[in-house]
């Protein structure tokens, strides 16, 4: 598998979560411990379908175990919280996506992350619980910006407060970080996020990636940000070039 630096990308909670014991924080960037490294996170390829008698956009990431059947352990604590992603990089605007325009690369991820929950509005586990659904694979629009506080040179762009920033899906944090509720199915060592053509305001002609990666939240030490990435297994391209194109499916 491919291991390269690369960004942060995460989700971050809005809802208050236990605090850790008095005087204890997040790991250092040095002593992080990334989810063990599985077949379940080789990328073998990826694709984004149109399908047009849908006006659907189809998400694909294959992989040479089962997708999704890896996933983080919990810490027990926001601070050090773990995120476990599928990430689309693209060459999307962050308008395209609901976000007010700027610079940033606008991703779609899959993520997992047992700590907390940041999408209020969905119940994927479907036991009439909006609040505890973080562990199950769920989808997210984040813009990625420059960071050097990290390995992977990029973190979640943060807000200025500005009205208009953040789409109302927004789970209440000040990042460029949204909670679309797009579907995630997962087919044997298949992926799949389904995205109404309309929710990227029509487009179909944009490039792509596939990324897996190991992020965590941090909350304690001023000198990281909340969202970074700490670990990468696979970047399908091998240099995050985003060669990849939309293509159209046959109607079915």
């Amino acid at each position: 598998m491919i291991r390269v630096t690369l960004f942060a990308l995460a989700a971050a909670a809005s809802v208050a979560l236990p605090n850790r014991a008095a005087g204890q924080s997040a790991p250092a960037a040095s002593e992080v411990v990334p989810t063990a490294a599985s077949t379940d996170l080789d990328i073998v390829s990826a694709r984004v379908d149109y399908r047009a008698d849908l006006q659907l956009l189809v998400f694909e990431q294959r992989v040479a175990g089962t997708a999704g059947a890896t996933r983080p352990r919990a810490a027990g604590a926001m601070d050090g919280a773990p995120v476990l992603g599928y990430v689309f990089p693209t060459t999307l605007r962050p308008e395209d996506v609901g976000f007010a325009p700027g610079d940033g690369v606008v991703a779609l991820a899959a993520t997992s992350h047992p700590d907390f929950d940041d999408t209020p509005l969905w119940d994927e586990n479907g036991d009439r619980d909006y609040a505890n659904d973080g562990l199950v694979f769920h989808t997210h629009w984040v813009v990625l910006a420059p960071d050097e506080r990290v390995a992977g040179g990029l973190s979640v762009k943060e807000t200025g407060g500005g009205e208009g920033e953040l789409p109302p899906t927004n789970p209440g944090m000040p990042l460029y970080l949204d909670s679309p509720g797009f579907s995630v199915v997962l087919d044997d060592s298949t992926l799949r996020v389904l995205v109404p053509l309309a929710r990227v305001s029509g487009r179909r002609d944009f490039n792509f990636d596939a990324v897996t990666a190991y992020m965590e939240v941090n909350t304690s030490d001023e000198g990281r940000p909340l969202l970074g990435v700490y670990h990468v297994y696979e970047v399908l391209s091998g240099d995050l070039s985003l060669p990849f194109e939309v293509t159209e499916a046959n109607r079915r």
